[in-house]
């Protein structure tokens, strides 16, 4: 089942349980706004090239819509549909005052140099410089962008609107970027992580863990749960995976892939297999990496207890079943991983006050919010009497209802 499925299945389920009128279902379910616009670029040896950028704004009826921007060569409307519409629960999971969008433009950014991804991006920014802003729509980076397109986004941007910082998040910090960025995703699965084992009267401290995928969330949450006492004890991303049942130790795993690019060749560990991460023997298995990964053929045998859903849409609902008959605990994706749009409100609501706080406050604000989203979520459970995913999905959902109808939207 793909993502745009699954979202709209739990959506529907959500609104079930929730007792949401039809109208107000299907309105809630169709994008706010679709925008698709032609970016037509001079390439670096003379010739034009046209390229596609669009951006689907899902929902704005709890403040402006907020989401990435991905340069990817198969940028599919109905994923980025669905991405929108997550966005759209996520924020409101963490009760941050946003909607969903998400956006793209179809290029393989491997094939560009990075005078020609300027340009595309300066283009694409007049195009749709007037239906995005401060107050309507914060795109930031995604799969294919990062931090140096937010800079040129907010540049092209400024040039129409005059110096503004907060129409885009995760910029470089020298240019109104937050501390704590970097590692605020990794961060979040963390403090998600600690919330949802206080409930079992467990801590991060001697609990085993198996990480799948060492970017920068996975490499984030591996330091962070090495520093508080964890044992990660297998880790895996597409250059190799490893194991060491006595703990892996991080530090210098991140030191060595660092250096060699690679898990490959460290010697503080076994390879293994990447594939039968997902089912290694640990507490805690925590997918950092792509949708899809448990699935019907894997979920049985999967020997976690409990599954910190850090990559979007990791867990396919026939797994999803299977897991749920074995008694796993599964942290959906829509809580888990919202630290780092948590943090991207932190720099939004910086670069208003135009007064920057220090890591410190960023880090303790973020804990703040992970912490109070769990235990509304649970209360929505409790509710409703339904697994955590449900949770999350009637909680999100029912604060974008309640919104949208005290805003009247059927007048």
């Amino acid at each position: 089942m793909n993502a745009l499925a699954a979202t709209n299945r739990n959506f529907r389920l959500a609104s079930r349980l929730l007792g949401l009128d039809s109208k107000l279902e299907k309105s809630l379910l169709i994008p706010f706004r679709e925008i698709k616009v032609e970016c037509t670029i001079p390439k670096d040896d003379g010739t034009l090239a046209t390229y596609v950028g669009f951006r689907i704004q899902h929902d704005n009826a709890r403040g402006p819509m907020k989401g990435g921007i991905r340069y990817h060569p198969e940028v599919e409307p109905d994923e980025v549909n669905a991405l929108a519409q997550l966005m759209t629960w996520k924020t409101a999971v963490a009760d941050i005052p946003y909607g969903g969008a998400k956006g793209g433009i179809g290029c393989n950014p491997r094939d560009l140099s990075k005078s020609e991804l300027e340009r595309l991006t300066r283009v694409f920014t007049q195009k749709i410089h007037d239906l995005i802003g401060i107050h309507t729509d914060v795109p930031a980076p995604d799969m294919g962008t990062n931090a140096q397109t937010m800079a040129w986004i907010l540049d092209e941007y400024s040039k129409f609107h005059g110096h503004s910082p907060a129409v885009v998040t995760r910029k470089p910090i020298d240019l109104g970027g937050s501390l704590g960025r970097e590692a605020a995703t990794g961060r979040g699965v963390v403090y998600a992580t600690e919330a949802l084992l206080a409930e079992y009267g467990k801590s991060i401290k001697g609990m085993t863990f198996g990480i799948q995928g060492f970017g920068n969330v996975g490499s984030w949450a591996s330091r962070l749960i090495h520093e508080k006492g964890g044992k990660v004890i297998a880790v895996s991303d597409i250059t190799g995976a490893l194991k060491n049942t006595n703990g892996i130790d991080i530090p210098e795993l991140l030191k060595h892939k660092e250096a060699t690019g690679s898990l490959k060749s460290f010697n503080g560990g076994d390879s293994m297999d990447p594939n039968e991460l997902l089912v290694h023997e640990c507490d805690v298995l925590i997918p950092c990496a792509l949708g899809g990964v448990l699935n019907r053929e894997n979920a049985a045998d999967v020997k976690a207890k409990f599954i910190i859903e850090a990559a979007n849409h990791p867990t396919d609902p026939e797994a999803d079943e299977i897991l749920s008959k074995k008694g796993v605990i599964i942290l959906p994706d829509i809580y888990a991983n919202a630290g780092g749009v948590t943090v991207s409100y932190f720099e939004w609501v910086q670069n208003i006050q135009g007064f920057m706080w220090d890591e410190e406050k960023v880090n303790q604000e973020l804990k703040k919010y992970m912490t109070k989203a769990f235990h509304n979520i649970k209360n929505m459970c409790q509710s409703h009497d339904c697994n955590l995913r449900m949770g999350a999905f009637t909680l999100g959902v029912n604060r974008v209802a309640r919104a949208t109808i005290l805003r009247g939207w059927e007048a």
